[in-house]
């Protein structure tokens, strides 16, 4: 695997030249005195330091040795434990956490930058602190005063890490027939029996202890998801005092064999009868769980970005270095006997269509970022309102469309390296089989599409996606310049999508079938614009700072790939969902 280079001055530009962030960090009265441009790109040259130089090389040796599991103990590969420990000393497993707690109190949009630095130098380690992250947060939001002091100093200083138990062996999309039971004891206290599996970080030795956070039901519990609750269950019970008490029965029975992320720890959890506290209202705990469930899918696209990043780096070495064949035209250098990869049409084809999606991910995981971040920190209700409509609307499209377009993207990395990109010495065999699990985790690519076609577009009668699709139309308003036939591409691309909109809007009403067999071409349709968009951004920004020079050009250049190569795409969804159900459901079971 080649080194990681983060791509310090490519983040700088969406963040302060296209996105103008700093003018939002300013206009926000909670972030004004916290951070701002000179401050951010200094904590982003120290991530760039940790993630290129600390993790990014020991990742290929970790997936190599794995984790290790015997009698309920799991130990992590050679490097991950000093990692961690400099990870949590420099306060970043709380970069997001509140300042209350010692956490750095940054915005979201800054942190996926971090996410990525992280996701791009090793997606397995970058779980452990990544899962702690989204735990810190639900109990922010939700637990009492009394846990939170307990517990939330410890988790963001990194001296313990947090989980989250959802999944069962019979119960995975469906949460509502889990079976795990919360029994209340005299104390205050619940007895937690159940078994959760596909537990990232549920057992191993980087902390002290670990910090569960369980979905179970109370015996009067309603059926159903609005029977679930949520509680905190510690690996080893903690004193008044601080300091840890007898370990509780919260035991790992097994660990998963998987394709990829072989250095992430992911457990069979067995609970039987383990001390747990309440977190929040009783039969509130999927409620409890969701509010963080935006910035972590967010943050599960962002791991598809980060193995395209990685990919992306290693594939354009390579075909800067091997040389295979002439191309069409006559090189520079024609005492060598091969010309580099890179002359080849196909191959700058591959490393093209990776770059517009890397450069373009990278553009709509800040944007998403910022609307995060403006829904929570904006002066006002009203804009406010505005931003978290286009969270809700751009959640899925993220946590989907970034892991679908990142497996693509390290796919093609893999081809362009030929039979060294198959082999383990390169790397890319294993991006593709860590980006690979992004697209089932967290709610499958599927869930998603129907969460945004289904609950958030026809579920709002399309009210949800009217502020994006405002924001387009405003854009397109101006002076074109050189840009007219992309302006109009696009301009058509969201028509598209407003049409389609209103036609599933009304058509699922006489085809229940309509919504689950179009939701999918619905997501990628809306990924295509919303990229589209961002690119044409990315591109006026560049042709604004000509002092950029190849960069800025690359830009401009790269842009016009995306509309001319992966932007016609669009068409091809958009027959897709007009062809809607009846080819699907036509068939008979045993026709299958």
């Amino acid at each position: 695997m080649s080194e990681y280079r983060v791509a310090l001055q490519d983040m700088n530009f969406v963040l302060f030249d296209v996105l103008n962030i700093a003018d939002d960090w300013a206009n926000m009265d909670q972030l004004s005195d916290v951070i701002d441009a000179d401050t951010a790109k200094a904590i982003l040259d120290e991530a760039a330091k940790l993630t290129s130089t600390l993790i990014a090389p020991n990742a290929r040796a970790a997936d190599e040795e794995g984790i290790h599991f015997k009698d309920g103990v799991v130990t992590t590969p050679q490097g991950y434990k000093e990692q961690f420990k400099q990870l949590a000393e420099g306060g970043w497993v709380g970069v997001t956490a509140n300042p209350e707690y010692g956490g750095m109190g940054m915005p979201k949009i800054l942190s996926a930058q971090y996410e990525e630095m992280m996701c791009a130098a090793d997606i397995s380690f970058s779980l452990y602190s990544g899962l702690t992250a989204g735990a810190i947060m639900a109990m922010d939001l939700h637990a009492s005063d009394d846990l939170k002091d307990q517990y939330l100093p410890r988790m963001v200083s990194g001296e313990w890490t947090g989980t989250m138990c959802l999944t069962e062996p019979h119960a995975g999309t469906d949460l509502g027939i889990i079976r795990t039971k919360a029994v209340p004891a005299e104390d205050g206290s619940f007895a937690i029996t159940g078994t959760k599996i596909f537990i990232t970080g549920g057992e191993h030795d980087l902390t002290d202890n670990i910090i569960h956070l369980v979905l179970a039901k109370l015996p009067d519990a309603p059926a159903g998801t609005k029977g679930i609750s949520l509680f905190l269950v510690p690996k080893f019970l903690v004193n008044a005092d601080g300091t840890l008490g007898e370990r509780n029965a919260a035991v790992a029975g097994s660990v998963e064999h998987k394709m990829g992320i072989h250095a992430s720890a992911t457990c069979v959890m067995n609970f039987d009868g383990a001390k747990g506290w309440l977190i929040g209202e009783p039969h509130r705990g999927l409620a409890a769980m969701f509010t963080m469930m935006n910035y972590e899918r967010l943050g599960v696209g962002i791991q598809g970005l980060g193995a395209a990043v990685r990919s992306y780096g290693t594939a354009l070495d390579y075909a800067l270095d091997r040389r295979q064949g002439r191309g069409a035209k006559a090189t520079v250098d024609q005492s060598a006997e091969a010309d580099p990869l890179l002359v080849h049409g196909d191959v700058r084809r591959m490393l093209l269509t990776m770059k517009a999606f890397v450069e373009g991910g990278r553009a709509f995981s800040s944007y998403v970022g910022q609307q995060l971040d403006r829904a929570k920190y904006a002066n006002t209700a009203e804009e406010r309102a505005a931003a978290e409509a286009q969270v809700q609307l751009l959640t899925p499209v993220a946590k989907a469309f970034l892991t679908d377009t990142g497996l693509e993207a390290t796919i093609a990395g893999q081809q362009v390296l030929g039979g060294h990109g198959y082999v383990r010495e390169w790397g890319q065999e294993q991006l593709v089989r860590d980006c690979r699990i992004a697209q089932i985790y967290e709610g499958t690519n599927g869930i998603q599409a129907l969460d945004l076609l289904g609950r958030k577009v026809v579920g709002s009668g399309g009210k949800l996606l009217l502020p994006l699709g405002a924001e387009i139309k405003q854009f397109l308003e101006q002076d074109p310049g050189q840009w007219g036939a992309e302006f109009k591409q696009l301009a058509q691309g969201l028509s598209e999508l407003e049409r389609v909109s209103k036609d599933v809007i009304t058509g699922f009403q006489n085809d229940e079938n309509l919504i689950n067999s179009v939701a999918v071409d619905y997501l990628n349709l809306l990924g295509y614009v919303a990229f589209g968009y961002l690119w044409l951004r990315m591109a006026k920004a560049a042709e604004a700072k000509p002092e950029l020079g190849v960069f800025a050009t690359g830009k401009v250049k790269t842009a016009k790939f995306y509309f001319a190569k992966l932007f016609p795409r669009v068409q091809g969804h958009v027959a897709a969902i007009d062809a809607g159900a009846d080819c699907l459901f036509e068939f008979a079971q045993d026709e299958f």
